[in-house]
């Protein structure tokens, strides 16, 4: 095995051992270790539901349990109504479930514990009334490729949702809810993990018509979206009270990253300080300016790409191949860079994200292929494929957002 195999292996087992440290199983069942619910209703959302419900069901005699979660963690489950929608953009499923949820909620005889991880957003729409399903997938879609973040894009997602923004409490009342949430958001925003359905919004309607706007997306709407948002939204009152516990996060299991890689900086291993976020050609310069010396150097955070071009590809395996042009643009040798999301899909692919080396774009280009004109189409999962560097693990059952690792010889 030569030494850039060794490298190699090594990132990956260290990106394993961050989405490792994300089992959303283990840290349910510590969060309920001791707990008593009076008859409860569980509801699991988001890509980490399944494995949430299971270990919830373990600890807690529920009277009920529904999960909905994507298609690719949808496993069946024993003693649970299992129910599989459709992630980034809604599906028709998504929206039976969410129907589904509300009857539940509506009927529950005792506790409701909520279980809710990332993908919830998309994996449970509930327009609201004169909004079609079509029409938030459309925005969904919009909103994917502007560049907006998480929470941006959630802003404007729970003013056109029946349970997100705090709709979930409302729709349990008077049930007493208990929320334990895995964060894919990088801040922790409990009002941005899933669109914050036990939470308060994140803003108003004016907020987020100020938002598109700023996004130059407020002309593009759909006309029924665009006319809603418009209207003044009716004085609905306090939410109800719930009990909120984050169990789950992207700083967690980049510190988890960290002990595996060596321990600290006496071992050549660096944690960036700040969660890498924004623009995808921003954290490039980031990450490979970071690398000024051999080591380790590990990042968590959350990109975003403005999509120019009609490929395919995903925020991590644009980053990686942009830090790969700009490796190479520098002279940096002996080094190997990875990128990956922790549920194991990054955008509509079946890749988690790429893993890059000195060598990955002469391997593009002896396929036929240009790195300046993949990334200028958005392209590249095929560039990165044709170079053998798609980073492929499969569905995770989790969800914490991104990491990732440089290793420097």
């Amino acid at each position: 095995m030569t030494q850039l195999d060794q490298m190699r292996r090594q990132a990956r087992e260290i990106f394993l051992t961050g989405v490792a440290s994300a089992d959303p199983a283990h840290a349910v069942e510590d969060a309920l270790k001791g707990r008593r619910f009076n008859a409860p209703l569980i509801i699991a959302v988001g890509k980490a539901a399944r494995s949430m419900a299971e270990a919830a069901m373990r600890q807690v005699d529920a009277a009920r349990v529904i999960v909905v979660t994507n298609y690719e963690n949808a496993r069946p489950l024993e003693g649970a109504e299992m129910r599989a929608a459709a992630h980034p953009v809604p599906d028709f499923e998504g929206a039976r479930a969410a129907l589904l949820i509300e009857d539940a909620l509506a009927h529950a005889k005792g506790d409701v514990l909520a279980l809710i991880s990332g993908g919830g957003s998309a994996l449970l729409p509930a327009p609201v009334p004169g909004v079609s399903l079509e029409d938030k997938a459309e925005v969904n879609r919009l909103l994917l490729g502007s560049g907006a973040d998480i929470v941006a894009m959630n802003l404007v997602r729970q003013q056109l949702s029946r349970l997100k923004g705090g709709g979930f409490l409302r729709a349990a009342a008077p049930s007493k809810v208990t929320a334990l949430l895995l964060s894919d958001v990088v801040s922790d925003d409990l009002r941005a993990i899933a669109s914050g359905p036990t939470v308060s919004p994140i803003g108003t309607r004016e907020d987020a018509v100020e938002m598109l706007q700023e996004l130059d997306l407020w002309d593009k709407l759909p006309t029924a979206v665009a006319e809603y948002l418009a209207r003044p939204r009716p004085d609905l009152g306090p939410l109800p009270e719930s009990e909120v516990a984050l169990i789950g996060s992207n700083k967690i299991s980049v510190a988890a990253m960290a002990r595996e890689a060596g321990g600290g900086a006496t071992h050549g291993v660096h944690v960036f300080p700040i969660p890498l976020e924004g623009d995808v050609a921003e954290a490039a310069r980031t990450i490979v300016e970071s690398a000024i010396e051999p080591g380790i150097f590990l990042f968590g955070g959350e990109t975003t790409v403005k999509l120019t071009g009609d490929g395919m590809g995903g925020r991590n395996q644009e980053l990686a191949l942009r830090v790969a042009v700009l490796a190479e643009k520098q002279g940096l040798k002996d080094y190997v860079f990875l990128s990956g999301g922790t549920d194991g899909r990054d955008g509509p692919t079946d890749a988690a994200g790429g893993m890059v080396d000195p060598g990955t774009l002469d391997r593009m280009r002896a396929s036929g292929l240009d790195p300046q004109d993949v990334l200028a189409r958005n392209d590249s999962y095929h560039g990165l494929e044709a170079a053998g560097d798609l980073l492929q693990i499969g569905a995770t059952g989790t969800n914490v957002a991104d990491l990732q690792v440089l290793i420097r010889r």
